[in-house]
């Protein structure tokens, strides 16, 4: 995996009205800490955050943390990334310092291969339950993604966190019975259509008045002459 440079400058002002004006200006409140470090208020461009976010490793990126003032960057990875609840931007986010030789724990999207008949032929859908699986490995072997081909699956087929492949040196912390994806038939909601009958069908046990037939048959033509 490969490491970015982000640049970093001390904040000294905390608080709610503090931090909207940052953001006002492309600029993200975070927060530095991990072992050996005493926890510190950074702030970021929001730009630099992007692009270092954005690569193939995605949040997962080690990031080379380069404080304004420090002679050397902290490596780092993302976590706890807050986002406004209707853009989608990033509001806040912590910085872990890491180590090389030290396994980190990491959440790694699950990337689904191929297609399975039973959805080209019989109109079948694939349910994803869940798209990612939380991992442990060195920083320098977590995957970018894991891979899971569904071709093979049919009808009813659920395929669980025991189905992911085995990957040299990372561990996979979800339960192993946990559900990932499926194939299942979509819900077909029938409709009554009411017949069309002739005429105006009266209730159950409603007699119809006396005459009304009477008044609905044209009178016969008398057979008497004046």
């Amino acid at each position: 995996m490969d490491q970015v440079s982000l640049r970093a400058e001390p904040r000294t002002v905390a608080g709610t009205r503090p931090s909207r004006r940052l953001r006002g200006a492309g600029k993200i409140p975070a927060v530095l800490y991990g072992r050996g470090l005493d926890p510190r208020s950074l702030v970021v461009d929001r730009r630099d955050l992007h692009a270092a976010l954005h690569t193939e490793a995605g949040a997962n990126a080690l990031i080379n943390l380069e404080v304004e003032g420090e002679k050397k960057p902290v490596l780092t990875v993302a976590r706890e990334i807050q986002r406004h609840p209707v853009r989608g931007e990033i509001s806040h986010l912590d910085f872990i310092s890491i180590s090389l030789q030290e396994r980190i724990h990491a959440e790694v999207g699950i990337e689904f291969l191929g297609i399975p008949s039973v959805v080209r032929n019989e109109g079948a859908l694939v349910e994803t339950i869940r798209n990612s699986v939380a991992v442990e490995a060195l920083p320098l072997e977590i995957p970018p993604h894991i891979q899971l081909d569904i071709s093979a699956m049919e009808l009813g087929d659920t395929l669980k966190v025991s189905d992911l492949p085995a990957i040299e040196g990372v561990e996979y912390l979800d339960d192993v019975g946990a559900s990932i994806v499926t194939v299942i038939i979509p819900r077909i909601v029938e409709v009554e259509v009411p017949e069309e009958v002739e005429g105006e069908e009266l209730p159950e046990g409603e007699e119809t008045p006396e005459g009304a037939e009477a008044a609905a048959e044209p009178e016969a033509e008398s057979s008497e002459e004046g």
